[in-house]
């Protein structure tokens, strides 16, 4: 019987690979990025204390968007990060695409973080 590969098992091996070699200090965390069927999520993370510095997701209040699994929500959610983390004082980070292909949603979040201000 011919089984298919585990998409997210997969996922998670090519993460591991690159989170053995990206850290995030304090002064150019992490932009660590989820990507699920519905939603996705940033999160600014310094990893040298574990500490959250900003997060962003298509779940928030003030999100604003009717449909949140969309490459405009992904925009939109990259457009939050980026300020909520200027708020806090970042300005530079190491981007953490989570072992997803940098293409549709997660291109259109990071393309939208920078244009708001993060370096990457």
């Amino acid at each position: 019987m011919i089984t298919k590969p585990d998409k997210n098992k997969t996922r998670k091996k090519r993460h591991a690979r690159v989170r053995s070699k990206i850290t995030g200090t304090e002064t150019r965390p992490r932009l660590n990025v989820f990507r699920s069927n519905k939603n996705i999520y940033a999160q600014i993370i310094d990893d040298m204390n574990g500490v959250t510095l900003a997060s962003a997701s298509s779940k928030d209040k003030d999100f604003g968007l009717e449909s949140t699994a969309t490459v405009d929500a992904a925009a939109k959610v990259g457009e939050l990060v980026a300020k909520r983390a200027a708020d806090k004082g970042v300005k530079s980070v190491v981007f953490d695409r989570g072992g997803y292909l940098y293409h549709g949603r997660i291109k259109a979040l990071a393309e939208s973080a920078r244009e708001n201000g993060l370096e990457f």
